[in-house]
């Protein structure tokens, strides 16, 4: 018999072994069985090929409709050309030099066909694919796995095909015994779950639909407690370090603000201030997300609490992803405040405080003086990178902490400025996004936090118009697109041009796809080229910081046309003058990093631009995801549609620690019910053993789905 941590050689011969490793990093019974079916089809049902996306590793169900041979042209040998269809859609397949699968690629006949989805001509195609034919008889025994009601479709590499990974789970499940159960037997009756064993079959090697379904939802359950645990036991971990109450204080800094403001603020700017305020006022520390659309005034509501904080004597930190963001926080905080931000300055107000900048690139002079008005205090609000977490950066009395762009941060660092109170203190936490999070989503990748949503955007903020620019349908729509980039300039305004990558570093991709476009490349040819003679700069991350600043400087004064730019221009960059975005290789760029982007354009009092230059064919799910975008601007909604069109466990893996997730089967939208269930339920069980150190299945089950490494990191508190 063997058990979940058995390695595989022993089962499965070590070829086999070596070829799951090597395509899938699969190693024991464990990670075998829980690589599970991506999707089942019904015997005589085929799927649906439209959707497929080019470059992708993917196994369709379908029937041969004809087949032919031909010649090379270019040089001997043969190709073996195959149309295969839906019934709706068809998708051609080429083998070259294998002309004799003639003879058992009879048209009629259905298989499960794999490979590489390539482009040949502006046709998808896959070319060498492998294929399993269901019912030819001589197969029969080989592949009986595909010949039950239900066949199970699992997430295939090259070389290691469906139908191979099929045949290795049936091998290991004929030998299987679980020892015991993970989940305590008084939370599996109390919810209806199945034993972790008869799931495991069940997912494979379903009886039935309902044994399926039912198997699924106790896999799912494991999922949702393993994450679920993890943040109960960071919720305990929080309550029981305290934090200093900043209750509001009549007449003070807060007070002068607001009556300064130029404009009203909206409701729910008000509503989410109150309870921000409010939980400034107790010793219990506020871990908050405060998600909102791109501008819809999120930086004065965090401003509004830090004056709170500088009332009552302590100080606040704002924490951005980068240098440039940095700094345009800071000028935009001191222009904000006015007078009230130049503490120790000539035409101070009384009650003045002082905005200080922290970066790790800034000189010795200058990041001497922001140590020294940082540590004694004169410094209310200082805003910087993780520049800010290193232990030579001393707080006088850290209240409040901002974190700005959570997705750009770990929970580590996070959790290194939450530990610099002082008096075994914590301070304050409140965490911003401008990349709108459904509610469950929140509940899973922010489940430590309270969540409060700013949904009205502000008065006086112009339309963007979106338009998917498809150049290899339409190359001349690309001329067109520098064209409106020149129109939009002679009208004394400027423009974005956004580049995926830098251009001193190697192409990441490995694909056979062209390397993405780059800024270094870009700006040179556009200088020379369609925009030949308009001021034009380039940006990016890897330029030194006075660089960086002078160059947006120069933008936001209107000395620079045209700014050809990476993602460092992604948040927080406030030119309302510009109005114009071209967005090249906008498929590398997923759906709420399109939204952000676009909001930089906009901002002021005429209409905005955006424009996403795409060589991606119809009909691919990456073109559905483009058009999403450029159908709506609603980031909520947007938001929704780039879960369901990506993997959604990949979504807590970049948000916790940047490596691979475990959740396989948990859907953050459609499983409200089993998060929400799961979440009370390990309240429950962290309230009565905060450490689970009598409950080691829920303890080992939380490293075996989430990975240990990644625990570890979560856990830190």
């Amino acid at each position: 018999m063997a058990g979940l941590r058995d390695k595989l050689p022993l089962l499965l011969g070590a070829k086999t072994a070596k070829a799951l490793s090597g395509a899938l990093d699969i190693e024991t019974v464990s990670d075998l069985l829980r690589h599970y079916p991506r999707r089942y089809a019904e015997r005589g049902e085929l799927t649906d090929i439209a959707g497929l996306e080019l470059g992708e590793h993917a196994t369709v169900l379908a029937r041969i409709e004809k087949i032919s041979k031909r010649r090379m042209k270019s040089r001997s040998g043969t190709i073996l050309d195959m149309v295969i269809t839906d019934g709706k859609r068809r998708l051609a397949c080429a083998f070259f030099n294998q002309a004799w699968r003639e003879k058992e690629l009879a048209p009629g006949k259905t298989g499960l066909f794999a490979g590489k989805v390539t482009a040949f001509r502006d046709t998808l195609q896959l070319a060498n694919p492998e294929y399993e034919l269901l019912d030819a008889e001589r197969e029969a025994e080989a592949v009986d796995n595909f010949l039950a009601e239900i066949i199970p479709v699992y997430p295939a590499a090259q070389g290691m095909p469906t139908w191979s990974i099929a045949k290795c789970v049936r091998q290991v499940l004929d030998v299987l015994e679980v020892d015991s159960d993970p989940m305590p037997a008084d939370v599996l009756k109390q919810h209806g779950l199945p034993g972790l064993e008869r799931a495991l079959r069940g997912i494979h090697r379903p009886e039935d639909w309902a044994h399926l379904e039912t198997s699924r939802h106790r896999l799912k359950w494991d999922e949702a407690m393993a994450v679920q645990l993890i943040f109960a036991q960071r919720r305990h971990s929080a309550v029981s370090r305290p934090a200093k109450s900043s209750p509001h204080t009549d007449g003070g800094l807060l007070d002068a603000f607001d009556k300064r403001l130029p404009f009203d603020l909206t409701a729910g700017q008000r509503a989410i201030g109150d309870e921000i305020a409010a939980d400034l006022g107790t010793e219990h520390p506020m871990n908050r997300l405060l998600q909102g659309e791109v501008g819809s005034g999120k930086t004065v509501v965090a401003l509004r609490a830090m004056l709170q904080i500088v009332d009552s004597g302590r100080q606040s930190a704002m924490l951005a992803p980068t240098e440039v963001l940095a700094a345009q926080h800071a000028r935009s905080l001191r222009e904000m405040l006015g007078e009230l931000g130049m503490a120790g300055e000539l035409g101070a107000a009384d009650k003045a405080t002082r905005v200080t900048l922290l970066t790790g690139s800034m000189g010795a002079k200058e990041r001497k003086k922001s140590l020294l008005e940082t540590v004694s205090g004169e410094a209310g609000i200082v805003v910087g990178t993780h520049a800010l977490i290193q232990d030579t950066v001393q707080f006088a009395d850290l209240g409040f902490v901002v974190v700005d762009e959570q997705h750009r941060f770990g929970v580590e660092q996070r959790d290194a400025l939450r530990s610099r109170g002082s008096d075994f203190t914590s301070p304050h936490v409140l965490v911003m996004t401008a990349t709108p999070i459904p509610r469950t989503v929140a509940m899973t990748v922010y489940g430590d936090l309270e969540t409060s949503a700013l949904r009205e955007m502000p008065v006086g903020r112009s339309p963007i118009k979106t338009t998917v620019v498809p150049v290899a349908e339409k190359p001349a729509w690309l001329d067109r697109a520098w064209e409106r980039v020149r129109e939009e300039v002679s009208k004394g305004h400027q423009a974005y041009v956004v580049c995926p990558r830098i251009g001193d570093e190697p192409p990441s991709d490995k694909s056979d796809k062209r390397p993405p476009l780059a800024v270094l490349d870009v700006a040179p040819e556009l200088a020379g080229g369609p925009l030949k003679g308009l001021r034009i700069a380039a940006l990016h991350g890897r330029m030194p910081a006075d660089e960086k600043d002078a160059v947006m400087r120069a933008f936001g004064a209107g000395q620079i046309d045209v700014l050809v730019a990476t993602t460092v221009v992604e948040v927080g960059v406030n030119v309302p003058n510009a109005t114009a975005m071209v967005i090249l290789d906008a498929d590398r760029f997923g759906v709420s990093q399109l939204h952000q982007l676009r909001g930089r354009v906009g901002r002021g009092s005429v209409p905005g631009v955006c424009l996403l230059v795409t060589e991606t064919l119809d009909g691919t799910s990456t073109r559905e995801r483009l058009a999403a975008v450029e159908s709506t601007t609603d980031g909520f909604e947007l938001s929704r549609l780039d879960l369901e069109l990506r993997r959604e466990g990949d979504i807590l893996g970049a948000a916790q620690s940047g490596k691979r997730s475990g959740l396989k089967l948990l859907s953050l939208l459609r499983d409200e019910d089993v998060i929400t269930e799961a979440r009370a339920q390990s309240q429950e069980i962290v309230l009565r053993d905060p450490t689970l150190s009598s409950y080691p299945g829920l303890a080992q089950m939380v490293s075996d789905v989430v990975d240990m490494e990644r625990a570890e990191y979560l856990e830190k508190s």
